[in-house]
């Protein structure tokens, strides 16, 4: 089965009604949890960006208060994790102002909570690897919010 590009489907879903663009949606929340996932923040969190941030931003907390840090590759499989689902989280928001407040309290959250992890050379390299990231989304941004930003960014031992 060959998949149909975005224009095709964008002009596809024109011509159809109210009631067949429900349907769809509702079948393609069915399948995958992360299309369920989207549909709940473009439904009832995207109106208000703040919550949205803040609730992600507790729930990254949670997961790094959760990582075994007996062994460096559990903790290590543990961080890695948490970063990809902190950037699943920011691909729904598609905001770069969102991506950039999610990645510097991941980097800021693992180095306050777990200093001795910091010294493990591969945690290491992924903090740094987000910062360079962090600082390339905040050299887009308005010169406000970069100020705001490079404050925050700077407060980050790596």
């Amino acid at each position: 089965m060959e998949t149909a590009s975005a224009k095709e489907l964008r002009d596809e879903l024109k011509h159809r009604s109210e009631s067949e663009l429900r349907d769809i949606v509702l079948r393609l929340s069915r399948f995958k949890k992360e299309n369920k996932e989207l549909l709940s923040y473009l439904l009832f969190q995207s109106h208000n960006e703040d919550d949205y941030i803040a609730t992600i931003k507790t729930l990254i907390d949670e997961k790094l208060l959760e990582i075994n840090t007996s062994n460096g590759y559990y903790a290590k499989k543990a961080v890695r994790r948490i970063l990809r689902e902190t950037k699943k989280f920011v691909r729904y928001s598609g905001s770069k102002e969102t991506e950039v407040a999610l990645l510097i309290h991941f980097c800021r959250s693992l180095q306050e909570t777990h200093p001795r992890l910091m010294n493990v050379k591969v945690i290491k390299d992924i903090v740094e690897r987000q910062v360079v990231l962090i600082k390339v989304r905040i050299s887009t941004l308005h010169e406000d919010l970069q100020h705001d930003f490079e404050e925050e960014i700077n407060s980050i031992d790596y």
